[in-house]
């Protein structure tokens, strides 16, 4: 795997779909999928995971960094359509304060 699916939805938002699951094998692709997107100008961006069916603390690792670059870059990260796994790992850690869950991508940036 070299990365995440991009796709750009508007001059400085994408959405990255994270498929499968996201620990410490595909967590540093995630990191790498992220870094290249915010290289690019995409500094707003979705992270779809829809179809990720598990995250671990790598994964979770890779979501704050993920949310750091952006933000860094003057941007931000939003998280869609969570399943109850990622869902608890993220209410477990407190991070579902910082990093909101949306139930898709559409609504993510919407406000």
């Amino acid at each position: 795997m070299t990365g995440f699916p991009i796709e750009p939805v508007g001059s400085d938002l994408s959405v990255i779909r994270v498929e499968g699951r996201l620990n410490m094998v595909t967590a540093p692709h995630l990191r790498d999928t992220v870094a290249a997107a915010v290289k690019a100008g995409q500094s707003r961006l979705v992270l779809d995971l829809r179809e990720t069916s598990f995250m671990d603390s790598s994964g979770l690792g890779a979501l704050i960094g993920s949310l750091k670059a952006t933000r860094e870059a003057g941007g931000d990260l939003r998280i869609a359509g969570a399943g109850e796994q990622v869902l608890m790992v993220l209410q477990l850690s407190n991070m579902d304060r910082i990093l909101k869950p949306y139930p898709n991508p559409e609504t993510a940036f919407a406000d």
